[in-house]
């Protein structure tokens, strides 16, 4: 199934980023190369990393840069997550249990659930996600997702990731999905998802994990610090037959082959009509504003279209940031994160982050989640495990939802 879209508007932003060229006071940061060093370095074939000092806004701040040439047939892109949607992993483990020679993380994710005491934070993402080929979940609604306010004209369906054709993209997923029962179809709200949109209907299959489902019918269309829903109803369905019935969301492994549908008001009203061993058929589907089918995607947010920033994106607050770029017509593509150690921790605003993706040479632009999750690792020449290459600015790797892992063959 296919949605056409109009692309993400545009408008240009100038911004000039300067490379510094001396070692900061203070010395530059331990374990890093000089200040102001710029010479890639191979990591595995097509894959090379640099990093260099830019001078932004806030100061002076330190890149760490993998570029990663999608023309070499021993090179791929692809998901790193820790074999569940509801699950976090740091990045290193997630690259080295996977064998990946490179990685950065990914989308923003469901980080903390203060807003709904009791409520259990599933550590998932807010975007949809694509592993090897398979739809994993789809979009949490814009209200209930985690990080910095959107650009203008964006939403929780953008997504970056490389189609079958091995080509990298930006592009949004929507979901596509019916529950069908008694004969009549009723639209998928949700698949795999922290957040359902309101009166509707979510599926969770043995892709989400063994956390609770609770906090999928918490918050609303507007806010995602409104209390829990008190209309709910689940549904457990195996082999295309209810199996069993809840008032309220549960948790724990779901089986393969199972699927477990999450109501919320009228989503919940309408699961309630089943009664143990009745039909049910359920079918989902992501659908791509391009046309395109993806082997992976995540979520995140664009910055750059066309090799033009977006219209308003944020000038005022700096930070420690991951991106990545895209070029060369989706053949070349820069995995970008800043270091988060104390002499750089100011960081860059996601305008000064798109200018950097266009002098890296990228078209095209987005941005994942920063702060103390930014982190990109990869492997010493000769060595079979990655290492950090930047400062994580919590001081340590933080677990996190998913990321972008480079392989070899």
């Amino acid at each position: 199934m296919t949605r056409h879209q109009k692309p993400y508007g545009v408008r240009r932003t100038t911004l000039t980023l300067l490379t510094a060229l001396g070692t900061l006071a203070g010395g530059a940061l331990a374990g890093a190369a000089p200040a102001g060093a710029a010479t890639w370095t191979g990591v595995a074939a097509g894959v090379t990393y640099r990093q260099y000092d830019l001078s932004a806004a806030a100061g002076v701040t330190h890149a760490h840069v993998l570029s990663v040439d999608l023309t070499n047939t021993h090179v791929r892109l692809g998901l790193l997550y820790p074999g569940a949607v509801a699950a976090n992993a740091t990045v290193s483990a997630m690259a080295g249990g996977q064998k990946a020679v490179a990685g950065v993380n990914g989308d923003f994710f469901n980080i903390s659930e203060a807003q709904h005491p009791g409520v259990t934070a599933t550590g998932a993402s807010v975007g949809p996600a694509i592993a090897n080929g398979a739809v994993l979940k789809g979009a949490v609604p814009d209200a209930q997702r985690f990080g910095p306010e959107l650009p203008p004209g964006t939403d929780t369906e953008a997504v970056v990731g490389v189609d079958t054709t091995g080509r990298a993209r930006v592009d949004r997923l929507s979901l596509g999905g019916t529950v069908t029962v008694f004969g009549r179809r009723l639209t998928l709200g949700g698949l795999n998802q922290y957040a359902l949109p309101e009166n509707s209907i979510g599926a969770f299959t043995s892709a989400w994990g063994r956390v609770s489902r609770k906090r999928a019918v918490c918050g609303t269309d507007t806010s995602r610090a409104a209390a829990c829903s008190t209309g709910t109803y689940e549904v457990t369905v195996r082999r295309g037959r209810v199996v069993s019935t809840s008032a309220t969301p549960g948790a724990g492994a779901i089986a393969a082959g199972t699927t477990v549908l999450v109501g919320r008001e009228a989503g919940a009203a309408r699961l309630k009509r089943l009664k143990v061993g009745e039909r049910v058929s359920v079918r989902y589907g992501l659908n791509s504003a391009s046309s395109a089918a993806y082997r992976f995607a995540l979520g995140g947010y664009p910055v750059l279209s066309g090799g033009r920033a977006l219209s308003g994106l944020d000038t005022r607050v700096s930070a420690v940031r991951t991106a990545v770029g895209i070029g060369n017509g989706g053949k070349r593509v820069f995995l970008f994160t800043l270091d988060g150690g104390a002499a750089y921790r100011k960081g860059l605003t996601i305008a000064e982050v798109a200018a950097a993706l266009k002098s890296l040479g990228a078209t095209e632009g987005f941005s994942l989640d920063g702060g103390g999750s930014t982190t990109l690792v990869a492997r010493p020449s000769g060595s079979t495990r990655v290492t950090v290459r930047n400062h994580p600015s919590g001081g340590t790797e933080r677990a996190v939802a998913n990321g972008i892992g480079v392989f070899t063959q």
